[in-house]
Order: C-alpha cells, then sequence, then structure tokens
C-alpha cells in the first residue's frame, strides 16, 4: 500500500482540491426541428432528428406505431 514520503501541506492540499469546483454548466443548443435545448452534435432526443435527418425512433414514434397497428387489427 502506497504510503507518503512527506506531509502535504494544507494550502498543497487545497489547490489540488479546489480544482473539482471549476465545472462548468454543458453548452446547450436549439434543436432545428422541434426547439427542444440539446448538447451540440448529439441526436435530439425529443424528435429524433440530426442534421436535418431522422436518425432513431422516439418513445412517441414507438407509440404511434403500436396504436396504428392495435386500429389496423380491430378493424379487420
Amino acid at each position: 500500500m502506497a504510503v507518503p514520503k512527506h506531509k502535504v501541506s494544507k494550502a498543497r492540499r487545497n489547490t489540488r482540491t479546489s480544482n473539482n469546483s471549476k465545472l462548468t454548466a454543458p453548452t446547450l443548443t436549439e434543436c432545428k426541428q422541434c426547439k427542444a435545448k440539446i448538447r451540440p452534435h448529439v441526436v435530439c432526443p425529443e424528435c429524433g432528428y440530426y442534421d436535418g435527418v431522422k436518425r432513431i425512433e422516439t418513445k412517441n414514434d414507438v407509440k404511434a406505431k403500436k396504436a396504428k397497428a392495435a386500429a389496423e387489427r380491430n378493424a379487420q
């Protein structure tokens, strides 16, 4: 197990631990499709678009598909 060779002064210890407080809030941009706040260079979780192209299915898309399939089954 590692053992310190010298005492670490309070100033050195506090300087080392103070660097953790320099965290900043993430940068947010606006989705071009739905105007939701998203991180840059990431697919929008609300609408599933990235760079003007639909990339992923969202929860609402899946619900709509299930509802449509159920309606078709009931119509038959």
